[in-house]
């Protein structure tokens, strides 16, 4: 393994969630569970899986746990054909919004959308996200949560997010409120980018999320699913980490793995190897 973070970089424990989807096959309760087992301090949730345990219920069962929500999972998918269909999507990210607010995080993850469905005007879609973002800053406010814009790799720009560097992310967060909009870091998307760095040092204390999973090849046919515990990979986490640290973000670190044989492999397991590679890999 390498690519570990030394020093004043290096990542305790203490600060480690386990991203819901990591171990997809679980519902929320024995997610939560999982975590508790494992000394995993923070948990990561998705709003599907919320859904599942009823709302109430999940903030509840967290709560009782001791774990901290780090994030929600998702908002977004902003870029819709029609006016009827933008409205609805607005108003499922105020729903998102209020649901994180319950939960207790202060961090909405947004994958923005990709082109509109029967278009190829980028400029279009990427002016949607941003108007739709605009309109949710009010509520955002209002409840105390921040959007995190989410760069993902140009390979999803067509079907999940235009929005495919860190720069433009930042680009976009600073045209609003530094206490409503920010932008992840997810090194499985952005870890390819020779300006990387620059532009966590320009976010600064607009990172609002910190995602770690590494790059493996070959990419299976489903190239979602070609991220793998840390180690196993060829990112080099070290100045990622570096980075993300001199910016100010001071947060949970999330392990997010979409990986078809970590989702198949016992949870135990999966938990004790990302218990075990985050030590080792960001811990120094």
């Amino acid at each position: 393994m390498t690519g570990g973070a030394a020093g004043a970089t290096a990542v305790g424990l203490e600060r480690l969630s386990l991203n819901q989807a990591t171990v997809k096959h679980l519902g929320l309760t024995e997610a939560v569970a999982l975590c508790a087992r494992h000394d995993i301090p923070a948990i990561g949730l998705w709003r599907d899986r919320v859904a599942e345990a009823g709302l109430a219920e999940a903030a509840a069962a967290v709560r009782a746990a001791g774990l901290r929500v780090s994030s929600l999972c998702r908002g977004g998918f902003f870029t819709r054909a029609d006016a009827e269909a933008r409205r609805a999507a607005l108003a499922d990210n105020r729903a998102a919004i209020a649901e994180a607010a319950e939960l207790g995080t202060d961090t909405l993850v947004l994958v923005c959308g990709g082109l509109v469905p029967g278009q190829r005007d980028l400029g279009l879609a990427r002016r949607m996200v941003a108007d739709a973002i605009g309109e949710l800053v009010p509520e955002a406010q209002r409840l105390g949560v921040r959007l995190g814009i989410e760069a993902l790799h140009p390979m999803f720009c067509a079907d999940r997010c235009v929005i495919s560097s860190l720069g433009e992310a930042v680009d976009l967060a600073l045209r609003f409120p530094a206490d409503a909009v920010g932008v992840v870091v997810d090194t499985y998307h952005v870890w390819w980018d020779a300006r990387l760095a620059d532009e966590i040092a320009r976010a600064g204390r607009r990172v609002v999320s910190y995602q770690v999973c590494d790059w493996v090849l070959p990419l299976p046919a489903d190239t979602l699913l070609g991220r793998g515990h840390l180690g196993d990979g060829v990112i080099d986490f070290g100045p990622v980490t570096a980075a993300v640290t001199a910016a100010g973000y001071d947060g949970d670190v999330e392990v997010e793995i979409f990986n078809a044989g970590v989702w198949d492999a016992p949870p135990d397991q999966t938990a004790a190897t990302v218990r075990e590679r985050f030590a080792a890999v960001l811990g120094g």
